[in-house]
């Protein structure tokens, strides 16, 4: 029957409940034969309590001796239902209604998950037995307080009992109480259905209302029987009513039917993943009737059963049988012997052994929790039971449920020790659909199980599944945030002037795509790589424009855009990817883990994506763990390639440089500055290449004397005052003849780093060089074919080694640097002519052409480097201060010279040049950031500086205070403005320095002098003002107050700020200066050889090689580096060896640690408590046998002494006697 829905009008009144839920009353009026009186019906109820109709049947009552539910009950509208709330329990409502015990269990599960809004159970766990039991055991109260209640927590469980605040249903109610109360989570709840027959139920008679109680009042009240109260710490009752009062058996039908309904529902409302709802009785205690139960569920539904040994009745006495080994011929007569042992009383014996003939068939839906399994969870004992049940079958198929119900319980542990031990043949299809729940829900340790157990990852991971893995990222997550708001971007500009239409799976909800992944990943990443998943969403042009997106969606073919079984090259990267946009911290090493290559750029990439997504989490928490593990993928990869660096220097250099394929041809260095990685950039392998591009071709012990004396006299280059690599070189080209097989490091560091500063000019023209490529083995090399061809004189390649090489060119622009500030001064100070005629004069000329030179220099570097669009460029070189400071210092320079060409703004102009001068020379503090003493000290210095800014506001805050109050204290008639900040700004600022002028503040030496209070004369500045001395001593006051405050308290604060960040700034000062070491030498790295104002010939020269003959440097390789694919390949195999090394090397590091060792030493305990479990049950068995060989051979002797005493058999010999 459809339920109705909750939105109707029915629902509101709640009338539907009386229409759909009946109860049942007694029809007939049979004497219960224990009644003397003859005034109780067999039912229970008194004859007062029955219709007329069902008292004058006296025929019917003549004729029928025995009274049955199913024929002597009708069923009439439900009279009890709606909210209860216990008296004495808070405001907290329960659920209840009244049922007939042969109500359709569909309408009840629909009433109490659609109506009553109970979260439908993963699991249901059903407690049989222990009823009205008062003497309890101490263990079983604890299962059911701890275990099963925490168990239930965990596993999103629901827990069935009889509801009554007597035996099982009421230690139940007390664990959910106490658990209720230690939490405060709501997605914790533990649900507790009561299933309660009405006729056991205390005060019933307040539950009553036709129309629906909201709330009912129910007073709770302990009671010996035969009635009991409800507890309240369930969440809804469900009052079983079979016609009967003060007795059992009536609910037992319903919950029967009831737990095999719920066992054909699905988990998560059916959604993808879910499975059918397992069902778990749990046996306690219990009469003989109950067999009949576990029958039924055993043979017919094949529900699992639990039974808690220890506890007493039929749970102790099925324990046995199933723990025991019996002989089958032998199984009948041991079970009725302990039957009549156990129930003497009871009459029908040979049918309840039938029962247990047949219940220890299904042996695997029995499982026994004994004392000795004390030290496992609760939960564990519950899936094994499951898992267990499924034994039975060897098919594949049988165990799906029980393996994603343990990944929904995220047992790992479990499913690797009873579903995957090796007598499974589990197929990589079979594991596909848990692996999606797995990774959904950041289960790691499940998806390491199913990769280690055959699930391959390359043909699981589908584009179509990784968008469904997109699509399943939590609503609060920052990434669902990201994908929404770009998903709407997205569909607005398809539906603009297309209102009609939508491309496929832009209208059903809020699916994700790899197109508005591909968006987020370059909001993150930037301009640093290829966007990801173009070549998917994109057919040429097609989505590139938010313009014309909806328009090259339509011209792209449908085969083209169904990619999503499409399988993905990469899919580790690609889950890799995903989990860092979730900040799945275990995840995400996991997979960085088992990519093959790419170790070192993966960990760097995620570094800048974390910390680029900590910028704009709203949320402080989530926010610091994404810093937190950008902080482990840093330190992933300077471990990396720390160890690769070890192995190999020139290997661990091109592992720097080289263009990454997974990342959009960005390198390693170029990620690590994004990524603000500055330990990266700390490691001594990083260093050591930075070095060796820095010094060139030149040895880089060469002294800076050896330099400057070069510098400035060329020709001792040609001498052995400096020495070249080039003996070196000659060598590593023979040393590449040999060896050609390998990515050797001169196949490509070597001959475009260590030879790279000779110009390609010594190569073929490029065009020819294609053609001949051709037909070249892989394994030649142009350039270093170029270096033994080259025709170039020893004069040009010293004159290129020397002058190329970056720190000649950080030399040389310093020495002119300092030519440059000296002419700037002498012309401020001694050869600043007037305006036009009379000036410029010739030197000032030359000064102007020199800023040029700069200007030229600033535009080249904006504009003409690297291969982005013209705004990013400028964008990009607008981030950098100091390009900022060139930039100021230049736009004054040409405002100076614009206003000194004039008489009305001549001064101004040289005002202007002054503060010029100015800026150009703290540009100096950027060049000697070099140096490995200062470079250091100005990072302190600059953290310092915002000290300084706090501390002036302090002051600020503190002398305009004082500077206002003596103002008006002592001159309130000089309204002069300019004194006024005078007085108020300056003088007070000089006082801290101890200029204080008391002639001026105090009346005690303030002279007789001719002064004025007159406002106009004080304008004609003919007298000074007149000092106010009413309150004199309150300036004294002040002033001592200010001086107290400023110099002892303000200045000590700021020289503690400064310590503070002294000692703070100065561990990482290095690593700061290391970092900033890097921007400094790409920058000279990239400058042309001559310095201003020289720089312009280079740029000349640049200009025709470059755009004219069409010339590449090879320069620009020292830090992008291309590789062949198959020199690519053995690099990236090279980098994940090294990786593995490390990975072994941190896990023998860890096996070594002393928590592990107390890890392994706990499993090795357990190990032995199992051991011990194993061993006290053989021992059992073998006392058992003992019994029995005794027995045996009192037979035997017993057998003997009768033969020997008889004249049946005679014998030659005597018996044998038994030896000791």
């Amino acid at each position: 029957m459809e339920p109705v829905r909750t939105g109707s009008k029915k629902y509101k009144d709640q009338s539907w409940i009386s229409q759909l839920f009946k109860k049942k009353t007694c029809t007939t009026f049979l004497p219960d034969p224990d009644d003397k009186s003859g005034e109780q019906c067999q039912c229970g109820y008194s004859r007062s309590c029955h219709k007329s109709v069902a008292v004058e049947d006296n025929f019917g009552a003549a004729i029928i001796t025995k009274w049955y539910t199913s024929q002597h009950t009708t069923e009439e509208p439900t009279d009890a239902f709606g909210d209860v709330e216990f008296a004495g329990a808070g405001k907290k409502y329960r659920k209840f209604i009244r049922l007939s015990s042969e109500t359709n269990p569909e309408i009840v599960y629909h009433l109490i998950v659609s109506h009553w809004k109970i979260p439908p159970p993963n699991l249901v766990v059903s407690v049989i037995g222990g009823g009205v039991s008062s003497n309890m055991k101490t263990r079983v109260k604890d299962i059911l307080r701890k275990g099963l209640v925490k168990a239930a927590q965990s596993t999103g469980a629901w827990i069935i009992t009889e509801g009554l605040r007597v035996g099982a249903g009421k230690h139940v109610g007390k664990a959910v109480r106490d658990h209720s109360t230690a939490t405060t989570s709501s997605t914790g709840k533990v649900i507790a259905l009561g299933v309660v027959p009405w006729g056991l139920v205390h005060n019933r008679e307040c539950l009553i209302n036709p129309k629906g109680s909201s709330p009912a009042k129910y007073s709770l009240t302990d009671v010996d029987g035969p009635t009991y109260s409800l507890d309240s710490n369930y969440s809804a009752f469900m009052l079983v009513d079979d016609g009967t009062n003060q007795k059992v058996g009536g609910e037992k039908y319903f919950r029967a039917r009831l737990e095999d309904f719920i066992s054909q529902q699905k988990t998560k409302g059916g959604a993808v993943g879910s499975i059918e709802i397992p069902v778990l009785c749990m046996l306690i205690e219990g009469e003989p009737s109950i067999l009949e139960r576990v029958y039924k569920a055993t043979e017919q539904k094949d529900i699992p059963w639990l039974i808690l040994a220890g506890s007493g009745g039929i749970a102790d006495f099925l324990s046995e049988l199933v723990q025991e080994s019996l002989d089958p011929e032998e199984v009948r007569a041991v079970v009725t012997e302990r039957l009549k042992k156990l129930f003497p009383n009871e009459e029908n014996i040979p049918h309840l052994t039938d029962l247990v003939e047949k219940i220890l068939k299904n042996k695997d839906l029995l499982t026994v929790y004994s004392d000795e399994d004390g030290q496992e969870e609760f939960d564990t004992v519950i899936l094994k039971s499951l898992v267990k049940a499924c034994k039975k079958s060897s098919n594949v198929a049988e165990y799906l449920d029980e393996l994603k119900l343990a990944v929904a319980w995220n047992r790992a542990d479990i499913a690797s020790s009873e579903l995957f031990k090796g007598d499974i043949q589990w197929k990589s299809s079979d594991l596909e659909d848990s692996m999606t729940d797995a990774l959904i829900g950041n289960k790691k340790d499940f998806v390491k199980l199913f990769v280690d157990n055959g699930l391959n990852i390359a043909e699981y991971l589908t584009y179509g599944r990784l968008e469904e893995l997109y699509s399943s990222v939590p609503e609060n997550s920052l990434l669902h945030l990201l994908l929404s708001k770009k998903h709407v971007e997205w569909k607005d500009s398809s539906m603009k002037g297309h209102e009609s239409t939508l491309p496929p799976g832009t209208s059903k909800g809020p699916t994700f795509r790899l197109y508005e992944v591909s968006k987020i990943l370059k909001y993150f990443m930037g301009d640093l790589s290829i966007p990801f998943y173009t070549h998917l969403t994109e057919n040429g042009k097609a989505y590139s424009t938010k313009k014309n997106s909806y328009h090259n969606y339509q011209m792209v073919k449908m085969d083209e855009v169904n990619y999503a079984t499409k399988h993905s090259p990469t899919p580790w990267i690609d889950l890799f990817i995903w989990a860092i946009l979730q900040n799945l911290g275990d995840m995400a090493i996991y997979f960085w883990e088992m990519q093959g290559s790419e170790s070192v750029a993966s960990a760097l990439a995620a570094c800048r994506i974390l910390k680029e997504m900590s910028r704009i989490e709203s949320e402080a928490e989530s926010s610091q763990a994404m810093k937190d593990l950008s902080i482990k993928f840093e330190q992933l990869a300077q471990d990396v390639f720390s160890e690769c660096y070890r192995n190999s220097e020139d290997k661990a250099f091109i592992l720097l440089v080289r263009h990454s394929v997974v990342w959009g041809k960005a390198t390693c260095l170029q990620l690590a500055t994004h990524a603000d990685a500055r330990n990266f950039f700390a490691l001594d392998g990083v260093q050591s290449l930075l070095t060796q591009i820095w010094w060139g071709e030149m040895d880089r012990t060469t002294e800076v004397w050896k330099l400057l004396l070069t510098f400035f006299c060329a020709p001792l280059m040609y001498t052995n005052l400096i020495k070249f690599k080039h003996a070196d070189k000659l060598e590593m080209v023979q040393n590449l003849e040999q060896d050609v097989g390998d990515v050797d490091p001169i196949l490509t560091m070597g001959s475009q780093m260590c030879l790279g500063n000779q110009d390609v000019d010594s190569n073929k023209e490029e065009g020819s060089n294609d053609v001949k490529k051709e037909n070249q083995p892989n394994n030649f090399n142009p350039e270093v074919a170029a270096i033994k061809e080259s025709p170039r004189p020893f004069v040009m390649v010293r004159w290129k080694q020397f002058w190329s090489a970056p720190v000649t060119s950080f030399l040389g622009n310093v020495i002119m640097y300092f030519a440059f500030l000296l002419l700037f001064a002498y012309i401020l100070l001694m050869d600043f002519k007037g305006p036009p005629p009379e000036g410029p004069s010739q030197a000032e000329f030359v000064l102007y052409f020199w800023v040029f030179t700069l200007v030229c220099e600033e535009i080249r570097q904006s504009f003409f480097i690297g291969k982005l669009p013209v705004a990013q460029k400028l964008k990009q070189y607008l981030l950098d201060v100091w390009n900022q400071c060139d930039m100021t210092a230049i736009l004054l320079f040409i405002i100076g010279l614009i206003c000194r060409m004039f008489k009305t703004s001549y001064d101004a102009g040289r005002v202007i040049f002054c503060i010029d001068y100015m800026v150009f020379t703290l540009r100096l503090i950027h060049i000697f950031a070099v140096n490995k003493q200062l470079g250091p000290k100005i990072i302190i210095v600059g953290k310092m500086m915002k000290d300084v800014f706090f501390f002036l506001f302090f002051l600020g805050v503190w002398l305009v205070a004082y500077g206002v109050a003596t103002q008006s204290l002592l001159y309130p008639s000089d309204g002069r403005l300019e004194w006024i900040f005078r007085r108020v700004l300056y003088r007070p600022y000089l006082q801290i320095f101890g200029q204080i002028h008391l002639d001026d503040i105090d009346a005690a030496r303030i002279g007789r002098r001719n002064c004025t209070n007159d406002p106009v004369e004080l304008i004609s500045g003919e007298l000074p003002p007149c000092a106010n001395i009413y309150a004199n001593w309150l300036v004294i006051l002040l002033l001592v107050i200010f001086l107290l405050v400023t110099n002892i308290l303000l200045l000590n604060l700021l020289i503690a700020m400064f310590s503070y960040t002294f000692s703070k700034v100065q561990g990482n000062s290095d690593i700061y200066w290391k970092f900033q070491r890097y921007n400094l030498i790409v920058e000279y790295h990239s400058r042309p050889a001559l310095a201003p104002p020289f720089i312009i010939l280079s740029h000349i020269h640049v200009f025709i090689k470059r755009n004219i003959r069409k010339k590449a440097s090879l320069k620009s390789k020292h830090f992008m580096l291309e590789l062949t694919e198959q020199q690519d390949s053995q690099l990236m195999t090279w980098e994940a060896v090294q990786k593995e090394n490390y990975l072994v090397q941190r896990d023998r590091l860890k096996r070594d640690s002393d928590r592990e060792r107390l890890k392994r030493t706990s499993q090795k305990v357990d190990g032995i408590l199992k051991n011990m479990t194993e061993i006290k049950e053989h021992d059992r068995r073998l006392k058992a046998l003992e019994a029995e060989l005794d027995k045996c051979t009192d037979a035997l002797t017993w057998l003997m002494e009768s033969m020997a005493n008889s004249d049946l058999i005679k014998s030659s010999r005597p018996p044998p006697n038994i030896k000791d």
